[in-house]
């Protein structure tokens, strides 16, 4: 399931926009979260935090393994997903929905304009 409506960047985090405001809403793929397997810890970081595009924001810790997430844009975190805290199987279950990780308020407002759309992401992942 790839949404037609995101933007995706090659480390299967996706972008879209937040149910208000200006702030980009940040996730990981359901190809990331069946690739990780059952996700028992998500660190992320706390609103307020600036962040670049490409670069490490946070972890998640599956069963598997512990992966890196990388911010799709430059900007400023102003939310985070707290549920994740006490339920991080949510990103396992919805990870387009309840399983979001941040809101980020970019530098540049047609940031995610450069990253994959649905169909440049499918053929990566189809690779």
């Amino acid at each position: 399931m790839i949404p037609e409506d995101l933007r995706y960047t090659p480390q299967h985090e996706w972008v879209g926009p937040p149910p208000a405001g200006t702030a980009l809403r940040v996730g990981i793929t359901d190809f990331a979260q069946d690739s990780l397997g059952d996700i028992v810890y998500v660190q992320l970081p706390d609103p307020g935090t600036a962040v670049k595009a490409g670069e490490a924001f946070g972890e998640v810790e599956s069963t598997k393994s512990v992966s890196e997430l990388y911010s799709p844009v430059t900007g400023t975190v102003v939310a985070r997903n707290d549920r994740l805290a006490d339920q991080p199987e949510l990103v396992n279950s919805d990870p387009y929905g309840d399983g979001w990780l941040v809101e980020i308020e970019p530098t540049d407002a047609g940031a995610a304009d450069g990253l994959l759309d649905a169909a440049a992401y499918r053929d990566l992942t189809e690779a």
